[in-house]
């Protein structure tokens, strides 16, 4: 599902706040574990969050996997590729380089396959790491000769344990795959949909309830009143001149018939004086509310869409004040069947451009304006209407006179006192009955416009939901992208402060959002951003190359790129702030300028899944934005400046034994 009232913020180069424009949660599964999971369940799940690129949660995964009796060779490669992805030396704890060094000592044991081979070169890089002037070429060969998925997700995945001069060796390798990849997949033309929310479903304005409950009630009365008055009538007649009465009681029956025959097909379906055919009006609400922040941003977007989805020929300006009117009641009925719902609009976009695109349609065929055609009543229908009528009051006085000729006063009073009810309970029963009538009608047509319009809507929301769905990326094509803009970014760096692998000591790279972005994942993953800032630190012999640089993620395009060099004892503190309704900074302090404020990432409580946890999606976030080996190498830093790296470099790590 998605969610999309993001808070809004303002920003400053470093000391920054985040600004959501948008943000989607996709409901994927590809995480979800269930509680009762088998063991290659939850191998499988933690290979992918891994290719993914979230290494924490995957070492968990693979780990529990083995604990419960799944074990193996490619299980074990893919649990090392997991303890050492996105981590350097310092990151591993004690426990972790017994558990590494423990694999490495058993690897002959196990059965020679593909994987026992990548786990053996995976082991020899980090040995070749830890033992000063080694021998680097045979360890290239078996990395070279190793099939190409082990092969590159070793690059991959030990990319920041890998440094020296084994790293200037495979960093023409790691080049050239960034570069054929990074733009692969049609990516500019389907990183949008990444960041589009899940739209919401189809709605359609119900047909209104029927108001003719009480028309309905009051006719049996007033019909009786009307048969009794009119058999009165006729009685009299009968008794005063039999003959003529004869005559006139068939002209009358015969004239009513056709009045109601007719008049049903004018009165009966032609909506009462004052109303519109078939307009169906929001439910009424506050006038104070009426302009609210939702609706606006609807009217915006129906200008927006209606301006570019135009008949030929009308130019925007001309298209939005030919369809004011009909745009006004759509963004009325927009608001009023979604707003209950506290979406973001851009969530019924898909609806409001469908809108745009069927007025368009309608008016290129002539029907924009024939919405109710069949509801007018022929000039015939109208015409026989009226002659049945003046024949029935015709001969409704006809039979009045014949009642009155020659009857005593007692007779003619009660002859008037008959046609005069006749009269007023005829034309009572008959506006009741053409009430009732009326309302069958509206609702039998509204209840067939809702109809049609929900399908046709459904229709389009199935097309759009489709749409999306096979054009946003997966989550590995999301990360590959990601990690490919971070080795241009580190290489183009390098290429400017004219260094080489050899004369850096370590780096790292933070990943973060942008001053202005929109945002998405998958349940269970972290946040992607339509705009990133890449921090990047290059730690030399003498002292610390800083390179940011706001990157949007759709085309790769670079802005507002910043440089700094700083010597080790020149950072003088790090510190993390972490504020759940607000998000984690980090903050920079050197002794010859003011503090940095670094945001990592925004608060993300409000949208997590009732089945997430808060803490594990946090480590989550800060994991794939680098902040956590960041933090760590910056605070050993400012503690004890560069002989931190020295003692926590691969050349203090004991070796890696693969014997065999």
């Amino acid at each position: 599902m998605s969610n999309d009232d993001g808070a809004a913020y303002s920003s400053a180069a470093y000391n920054s706040t985040i600004g959501i424009q948008a943000e989607t949660v996709h409901d994927s599964t590809i995480y979800i574990v269930p509680p009762d999971a088998s063991p290659q369940e939850k191998y499988r799940v933690g290979v992918q969050l891994l290719e993914d690129g979230v290494p924490s949660r995957a070492r968990e995964m693979i780990l529990d996997a083995i604990v419960r009796g799944y074990d193996g060779t490619e299980v074990r490669f893919h649990w090392v590729l997991a303890m050492l992805s996105a981590r350097t030396h310092h990151d591993l704890s004690t426990e972790e380089v017994q558990r590494l060094r423990y694999i490495s000592g058993h690897v002959q044991n196990y059965a020679q396959d593909e994987w026992t081979a990548a786990l053996r070169v995976t082991f020899d890089l980090l040995a070749a790491l830890s033992t000063a002037g080694s021998e680097t070429g045979p360890v290239l060969k078996q990395l070279q000769d190793l099939p190409r998925r082990q092969h590159d997700a070793i690059l991959r995945h030990l990319d920041l344990m890998l440094t020296g001069g084994l790293k200037d060796d495979l960093w023409a390798q790691t080049l050239e795959r960034a570069r054929a990849e990074r733009f692969g997949n049609d990516r500019a033309q389907r990183v949008w949909a990444y960041f589009t929310p899940a739209p919401i479903g189809a709605r359609a304005v119900p047909p209104r309830p029927s108001t003719a409950a009480a028309a309905r009630a009051a006719i049996p009365v007033r019909a009786a009143l009307f048969v009794v008055s009119s058999a009165l009538l006729w009685t009299l007649a009968l008794i005063s001149n039999p003959a003529q009465a004869i005559v006139e009681l068939p002209v009358a029956l015969g004239a009513g018939l056709t009045a109601g025959r007719f008049g049903v097909r004018w009165w009966g379906r032609e909506p009462k004086p004052g109303s519109a055919a078939g307009a169906r009006v929001p439910h009424p609400r506050d006038p104070t509310s009426a302009e609210d922040g939702f609706t606006k941003r609807v009217r915006h977007s129906f200008d927006h869409y209606f301006s570019i989805r135009r008949p030929h020929g009308f130019t925007s300006d001309a298209w939005l004040d030919h369809t004011v009117q009909i745009r006004a009641s759509l963004a009325a009925e927009i608001a009023d069947l979604y707003r209950e719902s506290r979406v973001g609009v851009e969530r019924v976009d898909w609806l409001i451009r469908y809108l745009a695109e069927d007025v368009r349609h309608r008016h290129n065929n002539g029907t924009l304006s024939d919405q109710h055609r069949q509801d007018r009543t022929p000039a015939r229908t109208k015409a026989l209407t009226v002659a049945a009528l003046a024949v029935l009051g015709a001969a409704a006085l006809a039979a009045f006179a014949t009642a009155v000729s020659d009857a005593a006063q007692p007779q003619a009073l009660w002859a008037f006192l008959a046609v005069l009810g006749a009269a007023w309970s005829g034309h009572a029963t008959a506006c009741l009955w053409l009430e009732v009538r009326r309302e069958e009608h509206r609702l039998d047509r509204e209840t067939q416009e809702y109809l049609e319009q929900l399908t046709a809507r459904q229709i389009a929301y199935r097309r759009w939901r489709s749409f999306l769905d096979d054009t946003r990326p997966s989550e590995l094509e999301m990360e590959t992208w990601l990690t490919c803009d971070k080795t241009s970014f580190v290489d183009e760096a390098l290429r400017h402060h004219r260094l080489t692998w050899r004369d850096l000591i370590t780096h790292t790279i933070l990943v973060a959002p942008a001053p202005s972005y929109k945002r998405g994942r998958v349940r269970g993953g972290p946040w992607r951003y339509s705009h990133y800032v890449f921090r990047l630190f290059l730690f030399t012999q003498d002292g610390i190359r800083e390179v940011s640089s706001e990157f949007n993620f759709a085309d790769a395009t670079r802005k507002n790129e910043q440089r700094n060099n700083y010597r080790f004892d020149a950072l003088t503190s790090v510190q993390v702030t972490e504020n759940t309704d607000v998000g984690y900074d980090l903050e920079l302090l050197l002794a010859n300028g003011p503090a940095r404020k670094i945001r990592v990432k925004d608060a993300d409580a409000h949208q997590l899944a009732p089945t997430e946890d808060s803490e594990e999606i946090s480590e989550i976030n800060l994991s794939a934005a680098g902040s956590t080996h960041t933090f760590r190498l910056l605070e050993g830093i400012a503690a004890d400046g560069k002989s931190w790296i020295e003692r926590h470099g691969p050349d203090n790590l004991a070796p890696f034994q693969t014997a065999g």
